[in-house]
């Protein structure tokens, strides 16, 4: 997958293609759906599958100190988007001057002169433009108008509940892991880098892996079943895991941090990439009254994780 930046200087082979359009924050299965119909297209007319989102988002943009709601920054996202065979993303920088375009400029100067979609591919609910004047109604006017393609996909629903990564984030802040992964369609995963700690899980037996969340959302403090993967490396590879998140109030911490204790593994992880997905939510956060009380709960905890994921498909 190529990723272009810049919508004025495209190179000439990933020009004339079909592009989803949208912010695809977690790639969720609605997601999927509008990205699924644009590769239906590109298929259907030879042409290269694009997908055109901002970095950063919106809503980061006009609201910089609202907390962390991303459910998939820029690179997390772009590896799913992969995976679903996109052949270019077009990541294209929200700044004042694309906040300031009307529906129409960004009609003409992005998807028209700057990208030549042949086609484009937006959920119904998709708004763009200065102050998201534009909509499914003036992208379909546009495109016959100016000669391309727009399919609108209707909103997408689960049993009869709306996909939406509103909800997502509302099934993660509840604890909810297993029924975000149902609307997302795989696992809820956070990556980042592994960095030292004060290694105190060391000196109870249960040495752990710390991982700050960055921008992502923040979901419930408390412990789950987690797998954790390394891409690359002598340790390359898929493990199973106990992890907290939270702020450790038996040691009087406030920062946040994933604390994962990767089963039946021994190794120097510090400043590896590592993407961590939730699978289960076992309990709440808790200060215990000691060292001891703690190794206790984190042996129950180990044990009930190692039987989830023994039955949880990868």
């Amino acid at each position: 997958m190529q990723i272009i930046r810049q919508y004025a200087a495209v190179p000439a082979p990933l020009q004339g293609g079909v592009f989803a359009l949208g912010n695809f924050d977690g790639v969720h299965l609605g997601h999927q759906r509008v990205i699924g119909e644009a590769a239906r297209v590109a298929r259907e007319l030879g042409v290269p599958l694009g997908v055109l989102v901002f970095e950063p988002h919106p809503k980061q943009f006009f609201f910089p100190n609202e907390p962390f709601f991303r459910l998939t920054p820029f690179r997390a996202k772009a590896r799913l988007l992969e995976s679903l065979g996109v052949d270019v993303l077009a990541a294209l920088p929200f700044d004042a001057d694309m906040s300031k375009k009307l529906a129409p400029e960004f009609v003409m100067d992005v998807l028209v002169n700057g990208l030549r979609t042949a086609h484009v591919v937006a959920g119904y609910d998709f708004r763009f433009g200065k102050a998201r004047a534009g909509d499914a109604s003036v992208l379909s006017y546009m495109g016959e108008m100016e000669g391309f393609g727009v399919s609108i996909v209707p909103e997408a629903t689960l049993d009869g509940e709306t996909i939406s990564s509103t909800r997502i984030r509302d099934l993660l802040g509840k604890g909810d892991p297993k029924g975000a992964a149902r609307l997302l369609g795989h696992w809820w995963t956070i990556e980042t880098h592994v960095r030292s700690g004060d290694q105190r899980g060391r000196t109870i037996g249960f040495p752990t892996a710390n991982l700050a969340l960055e921008d992502y959302v923040q979901p419930a403090f408390g412990v789950y079943a987690v797998r954790i993967e390394f891409e690359d490396g002598p340790h390359k590879g898929v493990y199973d895991g106990v992890a907290n998140l939270g702020r450790r109030p038996t040691f009087d911490k406030e920062d946040v941090l994933l604390e994962v204790h990767i089963f039946d593994f021994a190794g120097d992880i510090y400043g590896n990439h590592a993407a961590v997905s939730f699978i289960d939510f076992l309990r709440p956060e808790q200060k215990f009254s000691g060292l001891d009380a703690l190794k206790e709960q984190i042996a129950k905890d180990s044990a009930r994780a190692r039987e989830i994921l023994a039955t949880t498909p990868a």
